[in-house]
């Protein structure tokens, strides 16, 4: 079975369950600084499980693409993976545990749809801790599910009950909306490595069960961080099937680069190179670190938001997995370009589903050609220059700099080499000379704003300014509930996004632009005030990014627009830069007026002119 298939199955059983099926949110978060792309399939869904009305109804389904970041040193091995598609169902204040507990046992073990063996499937359940009860609910639906199929479910025979650690899910804080989860595993023929303990079960860390599908209950709300579970009058059910492990599964293949697509993927590694996958076990792990992070990179690029390689954030990650793959190639003795090649073989085997990849298929192309072009000229100096320093001796930390600052060779690349020799490297070493030159940089840049954008040229600085008359703007014509949720400049334009729960009317707009144009007229100064965030918060300062700010030395700036004279027109916690008159903005006018999610609306505007 396909991963194409699968995913199909998949969405038509939970259609048939009354379920509209949604697309997939972008890998890139909108509005959420906390992370750099979609780790998880619930994370676009956090608003709607907290309460807001989804547009498709309370039962959802989705195939949600997802990256993680944590294990990328992990890949190679025969399970971890940085780009992966999270199947999912969920409940918004519906169904609950029976009927989600239910129709999983359902599409697993019916003729109808998946015919796994039952007797292959094993339970985890919450075992109860302090004042937070056991899942004995959950225990009683499983066990009438297999007595159905003929199967004893004995608590700790096939049914197990696991701590918080590994039963309970809660989000990125100890409060907030949290729950009890159940699990379940597939046993596979693997024997049970006794390094692992002398019992295996399904948490045992051998790889004889593998997790295959996880059910989260939504049941409860703590008020404050370890506070107590208050019961929810609406419960949530979230859950999460990995599409690549459970292909795995299906075809009985030991790891997830044995599924047909990454088959596919391989192949095409192999015509590049004149060596052969499954040969040998040092050259598998570069396969799979190729073909996971070419498909990452792939699908990041040709993203709706997609991301190209850079130095920073989402494109620095894109960056580290790519060079990686190129290192990876070397290694295989590949000296040719290639990443182009996969990249066209990666859109042939998801393009269909995911019409973005055929949408952007040459602007992803042309852009690991440059990437790899790129590294490659910085590949052959670095490794050149690391030769030279390691016949002398052990490569120092202070080395390690040198590579990066001159050569822009990857800390992690010099790494690896270094630990291919049997030695490892003095990071601490490292890391004190790259403060040492980011302190210099800094002193280098004395006199420019703290905070300020990336491009601090006199059209963006025009363009932020003007954010802060929209933002005001915004709340006088829609009220005290629109706050901020993002904004992006270039020299083009202001992108704006804050939170509205309907579309703005054409009135609205014209409402929004006639003060935003009207405090331009006024010509008002411009000027900020360093003080404490309790001090800013006295004086009723916006700011929704406050512990951004917080962190410059104890003190934020405060960019005030207007005076004593005329009035105040604005106060908002901010890093700059911006004018120093409301005057030299010109004419403000609204480009575009939209909605990006649900109660979370954009505009784009632009400045022309200059009133002075």
């Amino acid at each position: 079975m396909t991963s194409a298939e699968f995913r199909q199955i998949f969405l038509d059983f939970f259609r048939s369950k009354g379920h509209e099926i949604i697309p997939s949110a972008s890998l890139i978060p909108e509005n959420d600084p906390t992370v750099l792309f979609t780790t998880a399939g619930m994370q676009p869904l956090v608003p709607y499980l907290s309460g807001a009305l989804h547009p498709k109804g309370v039962r959802l389904a989705d195939a949600q693409k997802c990256l993680r970041t944590d294990d990328i040193d992990e890949v190679g091995d025969n399970r971890h993976l940085t780009f992966f598609e999270m199947l999912g169902n969920w409940s918004l204040g519906d169904y609950f545990k029976r009927e989600a507990i239910d129709w999983s046992f359902e599409f697993l073990t019916s003729s109808t749809w998946l015919n796994i063996n039952p007797k292959r499937l094993y339970i985890s359940v919450f075992k109860g801790e302090r004042n937070t009860p056991r899942d004995d609910e959950s225990i009683d639906i499983w066990q009438a599910q297999f007595e159905m199929k003929g199967i004893a479910a004995q608590v700790g025979e096939r049914i197990f009950l696991y701590s918080k650690k590994e039963n309970w899910w809660h989000g990125p804080t100890m409060k907030g909306l949290c729950g009890p989860d159940t699990e379940i595993f597939y046993k596979t023929d693997r024997e049970h490595n006794q390094t692992y303990g002398v019992q295996c079960h399904p948490n045992c860390g051998c790889g004889r069960f593998v997790e295959i599908w996880n059910n989260v209950f939504i049941q409860f709300e703590r008020k404050e961080e370890n506070g107590p579970c208050i019961p929810l009058p609406l419960k949530n059910v979230d859950t999460g099937m990995g599409l690549e492990r459970m292909v795995a599964v299906l075809n009985n293949v030991d790891t997830v680069f044995d599924i047909p697509e990454f088959r596919v993927i391989l192949r095409g590694i192999e015509q590049a190179c004149d060596k052969r996958y499954g040969e040998d076990t040092t050259d598998d792990r570069s396969f799979r670190i190729i073909a996971d992070h070419t498909r990452a990179a792939t699908f990041v690029i040709g993203d709706p938001h997609g991301v190209i390689p850079s130095n920073v954030g989402q494109g620095y990650i894109i960056r580290r997995l790519l060079r990686r793959a190129i290192r990876e190639g070397r290694r295989l003795g590949i000296h040719e370009p290639f990443l182009a090649k996969l990249a066209a073989i990666i859109i042939g085997e998801y393009g269909v589903h995911y019409a973005e990849l055929e949408t952007h298929r040459q602007y992803i192309i042309d852009e690991l050609k440059k990437e790899e072009m790129k590294f490659s000229q910085t590949l052959e100096k670095g490794i050149k220059e690391f030769k030279k320093m390691s016949s002398r001796g052990d490569i120092t930390g202070e080395q390690a700099f040198v590579l990066f600052s001159t050569y822009g060779f990857p800390l992690e690349l010099t790494q690896e080499l270094i630990t291919e020799c049997g030695k490892t490297l003095d990071v601490n070493a490292f890391q004190k000379e790259f403060t040492k030159h980011q302190e210099l940089s800094r002193s280098a840049s004395a006199g420019m704003f703290k905070g300020g954008l990336a491009d601090i040229s006199p059209e963006t600085t025009r363009l932020h300014t003007a954010t802060h008359l929209l933002h005001k703007a915004l709340k006088i014509v829609l009220g005290d509930h629109v706050q901020q949720k993002g904004s992006n400049i270039t020299q083009e334009r202001l992108r704006f996004d804050f939170s509205h729960p309907k579309k703005m009317t054409t009135e609205e707009i014209g409402y929004v632009e006639d003060i935003v144009n009207d405090a331009i007229q006024e010509d008002y100064p411009v000027h900020f005030e360093e003080m404490s965030l309790e001090d800013a918060k006295k004086i009723c300062a916006i700011g929704y990014f406050e512990d951004k700010y917080a962190k410059l030395n104890g003190k934020i700036k405060v960019y005030i627009i207007g005076d004593d004279t005329r009035g105040i027109y604005s106060k908002e916690i901010c890093g700059g830069p911006h004018v120093t008159h409301t005057g030299e903005l010109g004419h403000f006018k609204i480009l575009k007026e939209e909605a990006i999610s649900a109660g979370i609306r954009r505009i784009k505007a632009t400045v022309t002119g200059s009133c002075t």
